[in-house]
């Protein structure tokens, strides 16, 4: 049995687990002098109880979550490849295509991709005939060549109705077997919706650890482990994670964190074609689809007007948003703009809204919070308008601009 073990004959009902618990996970009842702890539902097992008891009544027992026997036998680094409603792989999945295939290198394995593709509104009979073409004599086409183009060794792939939907069960259940089966080293997620549902429940399946919302992914090359930093503490600071007993490691990653390499034609790889377990039955089923009205996005400009506080007034966002049609381009905004209700959420750059790789981010007035900074991180170059020279938003910066940002912007339109 798992969970928190209390040894009621060494428990002195001093109340320190108390104190330490942060979740009202354990409690000391009873009369004075016969005083004992009990865990409540609230208990999630972090340890914290059994770290501060001074008298070792407390432990945890967790059930089925032994590491591997040998962590040797796990190699590869693997990447789910979301695709979008039309089949096609989304860009967050080449992104961490590219960037699996720097951090493989460095361990001397290979890149496997994962490809689930279905087709909306189509039957086991007839999907064949909606996606793409199957290999031919001369080499992967379609997605598989695609992801291979961007860096992968290998896809495997799995063409089958049940994918016609979003549901992570299913895939949930897919992954894990090919897990069990081939033992990856670590598996990345895009963190889409999907990516975000998906992951964790990959991660019970298999008793693994997971990283969400990662901004650097590096490899430590004395251990050999997956280095997983992502914000914390409200983004106050980075927070490096690993998973040194468990495999596979996993994290999610954001979109436009890191950059899609440009597709290689003359890339060589293999496609595995495996099949969906019969007995797993979807247990959703899709009614419809309800478009929200944000159906515009901004991680995929290569062009970014970024407003924040500095920008004065609502009135002035129409001088941003026209300096950000004049290039091309698109008008995103940081939370205090959201809050005061000034731009729709959508278009928020931060750590708790979209991060964003543009070629060009020009920030107006913008101070540069942490959490913002770890949003744009992805910019190759970034423009800073700002009246106090020591705005941390121009240690991100390649060109800086001292002064009233809504001036600069309407002399770049005057020149525009």
């Amino acid at each position: 049995m798992s969970g928190l073990l209390i040894d009621v004959e060494k428990c002195i009902g001093c109340a320190r687990c108390v104190r330490a618990c942060g979740n009202a996970g354990i409690e000391v009842e009873g009369p004075w002098g016969a005083r004992k702890a009990r865990a409540t539902d609230g208990c999630i097992l972090c340890g914290a109880c059994v770290d501060a008891c001074p008298v070792d009544a407390l432990s945890i027992e967790r059930g089925g979550t032994s590491g591997p026997q040998d962590l040797d036998e796990y190699r590869d680094y693997w990447v789910f490849a979301q695709v979008d409603e039309a089949g096609r792989p989304l860009d967050v999945a080449l992104e961490l295509v590219g960037k699996a295939r720097s951090l493989a290198d460095g361990r001397g394995c290979r890149v496997v991709a994962l490809l689930a593709e279905g087709a909306p509104g189509t039957g086991a009979a007839d999907l064949e005939s909606a996606l793409p073409p199957r290999e031919s004599v001369d080499g992967p086409s379609g997605n598989a060549a695609l992801l291979i183009s961007v860096g992968a060794d290998e896809v495997i792939r799995c063409r089958d109705a049940r994918f016609s939907t979003f549901d992570a069960e299913v895939h949930a259940e897919w992954i894990c077997s090919l897990v069990r089966e081939r033992r990856p080293e670590a598996l990345l997620y895009g963190a889409t919706v999907f990516g975000r549902e998906l992951a964790p429940a990959v991660a019970v399946r298999l008793q693994t650890g997971l990283t969400a919302d990662c901004t650097m992914l590096e490899v430590d090359p004395e251990t050999g482990l997956l280095q997983q930093t992502r914000p914390a503490f409200g983004g106050n600071l980075m927070a490096t994670i690993v998973c040194p007993a468990h495999r596979p490691q996993m994290a999610t990653v954001r979109p436009g964190v890191f950059a899609a390499p440009e597709p290689d034609g003359a890339r060589v790889g293999t496609v595995s074609d495996v099949p969906l377990d019969d007995r797993l039955a979807p247990r959703v089923r899709l009614l419809g689809v309800e478009r929200s009205s944000a159906a515009d996005s901004i991680t995929d400009a290569d062009v970014l007007v970024v407003v924040g506080r500095g920008i004065g007034s609502k009135k002035n966002l129409g001088i941003a948003r026209d300096l950000a049609d004049a290039l091309g381009g698109k008008l995103g905004c940081t939370r205090p703009i959201v809050e005061a209700g000034w731009c729709d959420p959508w278009r928020q750059v931060g750590q708790t809204g979209v991060s964003v790789a543009p070629r060009l981010l020009i920030s107006l007035g913008v101070s540069g919070a942490i959490q913002h900074l770890a949003g744009m991180s992805g910019a190759q170059a970034v423009i800073a308008v700002n009246e106090d020279p020591d705005a941390p938003i121009f240690a991100s910066a390649q060109y800086k601009v001292v002064g009233d940002c809504v001036k600069v912007a309407e002399e770049l339109l005057a020149r525009l």
